[in-house]
């Protein structure tokens, strides 16, 4: 016993001190994507060709009568948009424009509680996961049990959820934690594509599920398909079959991605963005 104390004080506090205090992302990190579109040239698709998923779009718009663009000989203006809930976070389309009008931020915070919110435009206000109503808040708020679904994923967004459960992360400190049973649990944490061969298991795992229950979308895959999007052996994703009241990109999401959006959902985190 005493052995242990001495190595507990000689290792000091092991656990992130997120959210007191901002979470250090190391320096490579592709967080919240930074689009420019002004700084387009006119036709130019580099970037979205080189998406392989189709996340990345754009077009033109409508300035309005009597503006011009920067050629000087029209009134569109260009329109670049990416959806996170597509996107694997690879830096294939930041890589393939010169001229800088994609990029991504140290930015972790990015869950949310509606699709739509997942894409991201210049000028699109940014919404972030929102809390549940009330009721909800009263039977979850303090306490959430999940059971985690692998519904065809590679085990990289499940290694990133189980880690938020070690010493490191303290899941268990905010009163959330995975269980064993559908039964015992108060929603399904589902990740992977939904492959055929899961959907029954899955559908039969939230149906044992006591009402009222959450569905939580945990990465590209859960969320869309990820690199499996409209394979006919998958569902494109989790909505397709059951509501989602959190959906949380990444290709695996961070752990600090999957706790933010967590404790934003059950109302423990409502700062505001700068």
């Amino acid at each position: 016993m005493f052995k242990a104390i001495l190595a507990r004080i000689h290792q000091k506090h092991r656990t992130i001190k997120y959210p007191a205090e901002p979470a250090v992302l190391p320096e490579m990190f592709r967080g919240y994507p930074l689009l420019a579109p002004e700084r387009c040239p006119p036709d130019c698709r580099l970037c979205v060709d080189a998406c392989p998923y189709g996340a990345v779009t754009s077009g033109t718009r409508d300035s309005g009568p009597g503006t011009r663009n920067r050629e000087g000989n029209n009134n569109q203006e260009g329109t670049l948009s990416l959806d996170m809930g597509k996107c694997l976070f690879c830096p294939e389309c930041a890589t393939a424009c010169p001229h800088g009008a994609v990029s991504f931020s140290n930015e972790a915070r990015l869950a949310a509680s509606r699709r739509e919110d997942l894409i991201v435009a210049a000028g699109m206000e940014r919404k972030l996961a929102q809390k549940l109503d009330a009721k909800m808040r009263g039977l979850f708020g303090r306490s959430l049990k999940l059971r985690e679904v692998s519904a065809g994923g590679c085990n990289a967004c499940e290694a990133d959820t189980n880690v938020l459960s070690t010493v490191g992360f303290d899941l268990g400190r905010f009163g959330i934690q995975f269980v064993a049973s559908p039964r015992h649990a108060d929603g399904i944490f589902v990740t992977g594509p939904v492959s055929a061969n899961m959907r029954e298991a899955l559908l039969t795992t939230y149906a044992a599920v006591p009402e009222p229950k959450l569905v939580i979308a945990c990465g590209a895959c859960a969320i869309n398909g990820g690199p499996f999007m409209d394979s006919p052996e998958v569902h494109n994703g989790v909505d397709s079959l059951l509501p989602v009241d959190l959906y949380i990109p990444g290709c695996p999401p961070h752990p600090i991605t999957i706790l933010d959006g967590l404790l934003r959902m059950l109302g423990r985190l409502e700062d505001n963005l700068p």
